[in-house]
């Protein structure tokens, strides 16, 4: 089963929030949080919040491939989806990662490198037929980003 609004069907729960790392040259450069609105029509709707004010974002959802792709005013960021079911925890872990690239007005225009954004449920509340891979280990990011999701929700929706 997945998620479905308009014509749309998604291997994730929306919305949701996810907590969000990028780097450039293996040097963490921001983390925070990514919200996903909408998906209607393949069209993704949300917010990213890196310095306590969400930056709206806008893009587009591949269902079969399982890619995303979205623009913020500031970084076109593109990447793949991943689930993970930890049978131990009882809890699935949905694991969007990719490439992004800077753009301007950012400092950083031109740049790119690379991020990672993680939320994860219980397993029992989203079920996903033959999309999940059990048995294996999350990436380290998936933690770091965990971390930064929960204690982000743990202060009230402020980023810390």
């Amino acid at each position: 089963m997945v998620t479905s609004q308009g014509t749309a069907s998604v291997s994730f729960p929306f919305p949701s929030v996810w907590g969000i790392h990028s780097s450039i040259a293996g040097r963490t450069i921001i983390w925070g949080t990514l919200s996903i609105h909408s998906i209607i029509d393949n069209r993704v709707v949300g917010t990213v919040n890196f310095r306590g004010r969400p930056i709206p974002i806008n893009g587009f959802w591949n269902e079969n491939t399982k890619q995303i792709a979205f623009d913020s005013p500031y970084a076109t960021f593109s990447g793949n989806l991943t689930i993970i079911d930890d049978q131990q925890s009882g809890i699935r872990h949905f694991i969007l990662q990719g490439r992004f690239l800077m753009k301007p007005p950012s400092l950083q225009a031109g740049e790119s490198g690379s991020w990672i954004a993680t939320t994860d449920i219980a397993l029992n509340q989203f079920p996903v037929s033959g999309n999940a891979y059990t048995g294996q280990l999350p990436p380290v990011g998936a933690f770091l980003t965990s971390n930064i999701l929960h204690q982000h929700q743990n202060f009230g929706g402020r980023t810390i």
